[in-house]
């Protein structure tokens, strides 16, 4: 049993240890994709081709002076980071691999429950730092998310009813022979873009809106903290394009077309924040309730139409 749980630990180490590493070169990504969309070079002076600028940008952030504001709520103002890094490594254990890792059945029903919990952790972060541009950039990115996983939820049902399991194991047994993106390709963009706000990514970055809030939710974070947050937004953009590719583009295989995909829908998340300018936060909001949450529940009924006929 001790053998057992220790392997297991020995696993979830390596986990966190590639995702670190696999957030740690989507900044290189992101930066190179960029500065090819705006003709420029983007990093290309540490290593070869830039390739150590990662492990640079870790090293200035955590050895920069750290700056307590003194009005702020101070153990929230510290701990909130460290929970929303820890809450987007802990949704990285629902990925369903064939060895040495917990079998997650209701795997999905996670997913919801850590999301859920992170838009307390982005209130806090913008409460406790006693700023009225934080607190600012906090309330819209909580707005913000519970109205997009409204729709996420519904568009997920869409893919449950299917398969009728929460295990994400199932949805690869499924597409062997078709890709679920090919039946369901409206709720597959609706979910991306979902996924866009989800992570307060361009052209939904409202939590951020250098404009009109100069750095939002995470404006008096410095050193360790804002790396943190970086960190966790990061880790939660990969996550997203993992659960795109296993719900709609094949589900899990150990092959290096997975990843390539993974890779893919990642690239599209930059790919946006090059192109797309951003949006109105009423249009926003307007999206959500009025477009999006109808056509998913339309889709619902109609799957749901589908899944009874063909039983």
């Amino acid at each position: 049993m001790m053998k057992e749980m220790f392997l297991l630990l020995i696993g979830y180490l390596i986990l966190i240890l590639g995702v670190l590493i696999g957030v740690a070169y989507l900044t290189l990504l992101k930066r190179k994709i960029l500065g090819y969309i705006q003709i420029r070079k983007g990093p290309n002076k540490l290593g070869m081709m830039g390739i150590l600028q990662p492990f640079s940008d870790a090293i200035k952030l955590f050895s920069k002076e750290q700056i307590y504001p003194n009005f702020s709520n101070y153990l929230m103002y510290i701990i909130s980071p460290v929970i929303s890094f820890m809450l987007s490594l802990i949704m990285w254990l629902m990925i369903p691999y064939y060895f040495n890792m917990i079998m997650f059945n209701l795997g999905l029903l996670f997913f919801f429950c850590c999301t859920s919990m992170g838009v307390y952790l982005v209130m806090i972060s913008g409460w406790s730092s006693n700023s009225n541009y934080s607190m600012l950039g906090g309330l819209r990115a909580v707005a913000q998310t519970i109205s997009y996983e409204v729709s996420l939820a519904l568009i997920m049902m869409s893919s449950i009813i299917f398969i009728m399991d929460f295990n994400l194991m199932k949805f690869s047994e499924y597409q062997n022979f078709s890709w679920f993106l090919m039946i369901m390709i409206p709720l597959a963009l609706i979910w991306f873009s979902s996924s866009l706000a989800e992570t307060n990514r361009t052209p939904f970055d409202f939590a951020e809106g250098e404009s009109e809030l100069v750095s939002g939710f995470n404006i008096e974070y410095s050193k360790g903290g804002f790396a943190l947050i970086f960190l966790a937004e990061y880790s939660s953009i990969m996550f997203m394009s993992m659960l795109f590719v296993l719900l709609y583009m094949g589900g899990y295989s150990l092959s290096i077309f997975f990843y390539l995909k993974l890779i893919f829908i990642s690239f599209l998340f930059i790919w946006v924040r090059g192109t797309l300018p951003r949006y109105r936060y009423d249009k926003l909001m307007y999206l959500a309730w009025k477009s999006y949450l109808p056509i998913s529940l339309n889709f619902l009924l109609f799957y749901l139409g589908v899944k009874i006929f063909l039983n």
